[in-house]
């Protein structure tokens, strides 16, 4: 099964809800970045989210997000818009500490105390960021919280990722579901129960659930929601050779007159490891052009 999307309104509009599969989207930030299991969780719960705010953007916008914590995976970034096309990564991917008490990875112990800086990007330089605290490091209840606080939005965020005895990621996937102003506490109390009596979003997507099934567990049947978009989610990055000759204009003359001096100089983008080779020529043509 793919992964993709749904977003919709359940219980006579006063919930709205996403949903998602992102198993490939995770399995291959695993693979180019070869990270390890508790690095890979932390960064994949991270892209989980992040692709489901996504989805609450308009047409060309995008959203940015930075988990700045202490611990030894450093500040976690993923990036995506409103078509599903996400990447993210970690400071350091090869990151792989002992099971919490539970046997579960301890993505709480690789993220540690700190903050998460949310900017959404409206284009034409129009950008808005928002912090909030990392309140456990689990990812889903600091985003919870961040709804809360910062968007005065009472969400429930679910989010999980499931590594095989290989590395390899066989599970992802999260749902968000918000309480509307209109919601009533008969519908709250539904689904407080079904929150308390769910399994976890990777078991069940290991069992094969699609999203539509995962929101029929969420809201009882199809006929307590209604989807109102459903997309495909990808990998993709939005580096280029030509930004990063941009990027290489704004370090000045003098620090590109030092570059001009090699051979050929490489550059990797440090969301998808693509690599951009800069000749002498090309360097000395970004120095003359920068006059």
């Amino acid at each position: 099964m793919r992964d993709y999307l749904i977003r919709g309104l359940a219980f006579n509009d006063e919930i709205r809800f996403f949903v998602t599969k992102t198993t490939d989207l995770v399995e291959e930030i695993r693979q180019r970045h070869d990270a390890y299991p508790t690095a890979i969780a932390a960064v994949g719960r991270t892209a989980t989210v992040t692709t489901m705010m996504g989805a609450m953007l308009k047409s060309g916008d995008r959203i940015d997000i930075a988990v700045r914590g202490d611990g030894p995976i450093g500040t976690i970034y993923a990036s995506s818009d409103e078509l599903g096309e996400t990447t993210a990564y970690a400071k350091n991917m090869q990151v792989h500490i002992p099971s919490n008490s539970q046997g579960k990875l301890n993505v709480k112990g690789a993220v540690g105390a700190g903050n998460i800086t949310v900017v959404r990007d409206y284009g034409l330089n129009e950008k808005y960021t928002t912090t909030s605290p990392i309140v456990s490091g689990e990812i889903a209840e600091d985003f919870t919280y961040y709804f809360a606080v910062s968007e005065q939005v009472p969400s429930c965020i679910s989010l999980g990722v499931l590594v095989d005895t290989d590395n390899s990621v066989i599970a992802a996937g999260g749902f968000i579901f918000q309480v509307l102003p209109n919601a009533t506490d008969e519908t709250i109390t539904k689904l407080e129960k079904v929150i308390n009596d769910i399994k976890p979003i990777s078991s069940l997507i290991h069992e094969g659930k699609t999203p539509e099934e995962i929101a029929d567990i969420l809201f009882g049947s199809g006929k307590n929601y209604r989807i109102l978009r459903k997309n495909d989610i990808v990998f993709k990055c939005t580096c280029s050779k030509e930004k990063y000759a941009d990027a290489l204009v704004t370090l000045g003359r003098e620090e590109l007159e030092t570059l001009a001096k090699q051979k050929e100089i490489e550059l990797v983008c440090s969301f998808c490891k693509q690599k951009y080779l800069f000749s002498q020529t090309e360097i000395t043509d970004l120095l003359e052009n920068s006059q």
